[in-house]
């Protein structure tokens, strides 16, 4: 038996070592594609760095794994991992600086990573083009459907889609409306009606379905995703599914289109008539949907429950709204709501200062998380007192690092407009003091039609209604509810809130 037992020991000895070495090579493969040494040179790792994962509070408390780090590092910057990817922290006004400013730092390129619900700008064939080159067609086809004569020609249309919206939360019996939901959708709608097609914004079911999809697509931006970003998770599942899903309805409305001969003054037609492919076409929808609505439709909520509990600056937008309307009324007589008909565009972007600093505001509360980019140089990029960015690191930049400053905005969760009024000025204390629409070589492209929508909505819901703020028992609010400041986005409220309107005739 000794004998036998021994032969057996022998005998598996092979795979022991089989399995051994295994075991060996998957951790050296791990180590170096998972945990990669940092250079010397870069800003100091965190200390709660890991194998495999690296740094999980990036992903779970954001805002508090960035004020930690930034505090205790000697120069405010700092080093961790997401993954396999090196990520540098930049903080402070030197850091703000480099990256906003600098042409080594890929955006395209950081968001295709490290923002996982971000569209890849890429083409199918195997020579496409380079990010930035893709990121280039984006940019032209974006801005000429910004253009003036295009907002000129959708004005009557975007104006139509708000009032029919006002009409329905007229007429619910309940009086009640949570503008997270009612508001967000109107703003989804008039996005589908400027870069996307006017069969989905016509049809409420095809209108909820894309809503449906975009919100999975946004949804796949998972921790896991971008550490193990090959491995099939439930997200990349469930991205890969919203994708297709939209690729097949728009490719349906394409061949309607083709079938019957008509043609469509829309976003769809004019990147039809460029000779873009149909997944160029659902990328380009599915960019500027993330561009245009993930902001845009939850701070025209907040606005209204800002405004709702604070009756100076309700009272002050009202005024504008009536002042506005008056001047340009064909009835001065008529209803306040139905005097808005008669303003021209040029007057909807240029004679509302009062609600654009209330949307200003908001949009430095909720403008949450960190923004991203890539050292695609090929070499270290000095970020000073002897600190690089190494090549192919990512660079990251908390937007709180400024917004939420004490020393530059005193009492800096409150939401408070007054703060842009020339005697104030706060967002003029430091270079790029105000990240909400941009700075530097990263503007916001849909600034102009972001403030017009917020300027139509606002300024037809004003006139249309008096409200409160009511939380999800009915109870009247007497502030709006704070803000989750370690949420990677603007965000709605842990707890539903609800307007609650009264008609107004005059």
């Amino acid at each position: 038996m000794a004998v036998l037992a021994s032969l057996g020991r022998i005998t598996t000895s092979p795979a022991i070592i089989l399995i051994s070495l295994t075991v060996l090579f998957t951790v050296y493969v791990l180590w170096h594609t998972y945990w990669r040494q940092i250079p010397e040179n870069a800003p100091p790792a965190v200390s709660d760095n890991l194998p495999l994962t690296g740094a999980l509070g990036f992903w779970t408390r954001r805002w508090d794994f960035y004020t930690y780090h930034r505090d205790r590092a000697p120069t405010g910057n700092f080093s961790f991992h997401a993954g396999p990817n090196h990520i540098v922290a930049l903080s402070g006004d030197k850091g703000r600086s480099l990256f906003f400013e600098s042409r080594e730092l890929g955006f395209a390129e950081g968001y295709a990573v490290l923002f996982g619900s971000s569209p890849e700008l890429k083409e199918l064939d195997a020579e496409g083009p380079t990010p930035e080159e893709a990121g280039n067609w984006f940019h032209r086809r974006l801005m000429y459907l910004l253009r003036n004569e295009n907002f000129r020609k959708k004005l009557p249309t975007l104006i139509s889609d708000v009032q029919e919206a006002i009409e329905v939360i007229r007429n619910d019996p309940s009086g009640l409306t949570n503008p997270f939901e009612s508001l967000y959708r109107i703003v989804f709608t008039l996005t589908i009606r400027v870069v996307g097609a006017d069969e989905i914004a016509q049809d409420p079911k095809l209108l909820e379905s894309t809503l449906k999809y975009f919100e999975m697509i946004d949804q796949s931006a998972t921790a896991a995703a971008v550490m193990f970003p090959k491995l099939p998770s439930p997200a990349l599942l469930k991205r890969t599914y919203a994708g297709a899903r939209l690729y097949m309805m728009v490719k349906k409305i394409v061949q309607q289109r083709t079938k019957s001969g008509e043609k469509h003054d829309d976003a769809l037609q004019y990147l039809l008539d460029q000779g873009d492919r149909m997944f160029k076409i659902i990328e380009f929808i599915v960019g500027s949907l993330f561009a245009g609505l993930l902001n845009s439709g939850v701070n025209v909520a907040w606005v209204m429950c800002y405004l709702a509990t604070s009756p100076e600056w309700l009272s002050k937008c009202r005024e504008e709204i009536r002042t506005t309307a008056a001047r340009y009324a064909t009835d001065s007589k008529a209803p306040l709501r139905h005097q808005l008909d008669d303003i021209p565009l040029e007057a909807w972007e240029n004679e509302f200062p009062n609600i654009d600093v209330c949307l200003r505001d908001s949009i430095r509360i909720n403008l949450l998380g960190t923004a991203f980019r890539k050292n695609v140089s090929g070499k270290a990029i000095p970020i000073g007192n002897g600190e690089v960015i190494p090549p192919n690191a990512f660079a990251t930049y908390a937007v709180g690092d400024v917004h939420s400053d004490p020393g530059v905005y005193p009492n800096p969760q409150k939401w408070d407009p007054a703060r842009y009024l020339p005697e104030r000025a706060e967002d003029q204390k430091k270079k790029y003091a105000y990240l909400g629409w941009g700075v530097a070589r990263h503007p916001c492209l849909g600034m102009r039609f972001a403030k017009l929508e917020q300027n139509i909505i606002t300024a037809y819901f004003l006139a249309a209604f008096d409200f409160d703020l009511r939380d999800n028992k009915g109870n009247i609010m007497a502030d709006a509810p704070p803000i989750d400041i370690n949420r990677h986005s603007a965000h709605r409220p842990n707890l539903p809130v609800f307007l609650k309107v009264t008609p107004r005739e005059k």
